[in-house]
């Protein structure tokens, strides 16, 4: 599904990485915590700059759902980030914000002053292998375990595709 991603090139580092649900305490925190795992495992820390944010704010501050903490640190994920609402002004500030699904988008797209600013963003389904039929990564805050089981799968199929988009990117400039 790459090929439907258009984000600039990226050819310098750190590159900075924001994900983008709508509370910032299910999806974008969880999709921070897998991506800063993948990058801390492959040894590139210091190659990119990671956090997350939400497009609502009545969160702020917030450490990410309970729920979702446990079915991470199963899975070797510890989610500390503190939920922030995304500011118009920090658009600019990413080289690539990866939104989990069409409304976020939408919100994000509405903060943007520029075209170049937009087409920074996009989904995070872009970047599923496995899950080749989902567009989008579902909200697991009215779900039960599966829900959070389903997110974090997806999640970990999609941030191992961002990753090696990235890092082919940065190879090919």
């Amino acid at each position: 599904m790459t090929d439907k991603v258009n984000f600039p090139p990226i050819s310098a580092t750190p590159v900075k990485v924001l994900f983008v649900c709508l509370g910032n305490i299910c999806r974008s925190p969880a999709a921070e915590g897998v991506f800063r795992h993948l990058v801390e495992q492959k040894g590139l820390e210091h190659h990119y700059v990671i956090d997350s944010a939400g497009t609502y704010g009545g969160h702020a501050g917030d450490l990410p759902d309970q729920r979702m903490r446990v079915h991470a640190i199963r899975r070797g994920y510890n989610l500390t980030h503190r939920s922030r609402r995304i500011t118009s002004g920090e658009i600019e500030d990413w080289d690539v914000i990866v939104a989990m699904d069409k409304n976020n988008i939408y919100a994000l797209q509405s903060l943007c002053a520029t075209v170049e600013e937009t087409r920074k963003i996009v989904p995070m389904a872009a970047f599923l292998r496995c899950h080749p039929h989902n567009d989008y990564v579902p909200d697991p805050y009215y779900e039960g375990s599966q829900g959070f089981e389903l997110v974090l799968d997806l999640l970990e199929d999609a941030c191992e595709g961002l990753l090696d988009y990235i890092e082919n990117s940065i190879l090919e400039s």
